[in-house]
């Protein structure tokens, strides 16, 4: 593509290069679009305040935008800010990643129906307090739920389902999700009833609170869900999962209190390497015979040796260990698992093929 010129009215002309375009086109951000139009025209001497005001959007839109132009090499920031600008820039286009790369789903980062954090970060792991991302103006808000948009409809039957009057400030966290996540209204429809039922069935049975929508809809929006199709066939993969998890769960001896995204990403590794839990309860008698109690690592450890051995059945271990073939510990009879057509083990096998095919993508 050769470069393009562009006339303004008047005596102002600007040229793009065909490289610039095609840059601007596949990433498909009409923001950065019109911000980078703004920084040609202005010759980089404005401020993210002056663009946000010109192009009538929000300063998160504008961290938003800046930051996709910044990742395409289109700008750099210290050309572009003035003053305490650049800083204030960064910070946003920092929490917009932070934000994105958390997510919620099945992570337990967030309890429902709370704002705080299911558990406090340790020293270690602890991080600088982040500005909100994209934090709307009443203006734009109350712009919005006027408009012909289907916002409206959106807060309509979000409190329907919510069953309460949303806060401003909720509302704010709604409109990030339709107008900066781009989620289609029917998804966010269907990720609000998913939150409601997925709190529902918690210890808490609270209500999730808006917060916990918006951190469960970044992790939609980054895990490519923007269809019904596509929601419905993630919500049938955490089922299973969820199943699958609680099955090992079980076998672990684990009572009265759900397991910690550590113990999940053990228990999903697991999984992924094809142990039904009548095997994971071989590794954990030798785990506890051995320390004392369940230590993880050390029970991966054996599973992972035996994954590493192709060794993935009960039948398989007692040979390589050298066990007698009526030894009722490694009879797979003893969990309850038959060796053709028990459904604890298809649906083991059926998490197993979906974490798969979730990881992939």
């Amino acid at each position: 593509m050769s470069d393009i010129r562009i006339t303004l009215p008047g005596s102002e002309t600007f040229t793009l290069t065909g490289q610039t375009i095609d840059k601007l086109l596949r990433v498909g951000d009409g923001d950065a679009a019109l911000l980078y139009l703004y920084i040609l025209k202005s010759q980089g001497q404005k401020t993210t305040s002056e663009a946000a005001k010109a192009l009538d959007i929000s300063m998160g839109r504008v961290a938003s935008a800046m930051a996709v132009l910044s990742r395409l090499g289109l700008v750099q920031l210290d050309n572009f800010e003035k003053n305490n600008d650049a800083e204030t820039l960064q910070e946003h286009s920092n929490s917009l990643k932070e934000t994105s790369e958390k997510g919620i789903g099945t992570r337990g980062i967030e309890r429902c129906g709370s704002n705080e954090p299911a558990t406090k970060p340790s020293d270690s792991m602890s991080r600088k307090p982040r500005n909100e991302p994209y934090m709307y103006t009443e203006h734009e808000l109350s712009r919005e739920l006027r408009s012909d948009s289907e916002f409206p409809i959106i807060v309509d039957e979000a409190q329907r389902k919510l069953g309460k009057i949303l806060s401003p400030d909720e509302l704010k966290r709604l409109l990030v999700v339709y107008r900066e996540l781009r989620l289609p209204p029917e998804v966010i429809l269907q990720l609000i009833t998913h939150c409601i039922n997925e709190c529902s069935s918690s210890r808490s049975g609270r209500t999730p609170s808006v917060r916990y929508i918006e951190k469960a809809a970044f992790t939609w929006e980054r895990e490519g869900i923007f269809t019904l199709e596509r929601a419905e066939e993630y919500l049938k993969a955490l089922e299973v999962r969820k199943s699958a998890r609680g099955k090992i769960k079980n076998t672990l001896q684990i009572r009265n209190r759900e397991l910690s995204a550590t113990e999940k990403r053990y228990v999903d590794d697991w999984i992924i390497m094809g142990f039904q839990p009548e095997v994971i309860a071989i590794a954990y008698d030798k785990t506890v015979t051995k320390t004392g109690n369940l230590t993880w690592p050390y029970i991966d450890k054996i599973l992972k040796n035996w994954h590493e051995k192709n060794l993935h059945t009960t039948e398989q271990i007692a040979k390589k260990e050298g066990k007698p073939r009526g030894n009722t510990f490694y009879n797979s009879d003893k969990s309850g698992a038959k060796k053709h057509g028990d459904p604890n083990r298809e649906e083991i096998q059926r998490a197993q093929r979906l974490l798969n095919k979730m990881k992939e993508e």
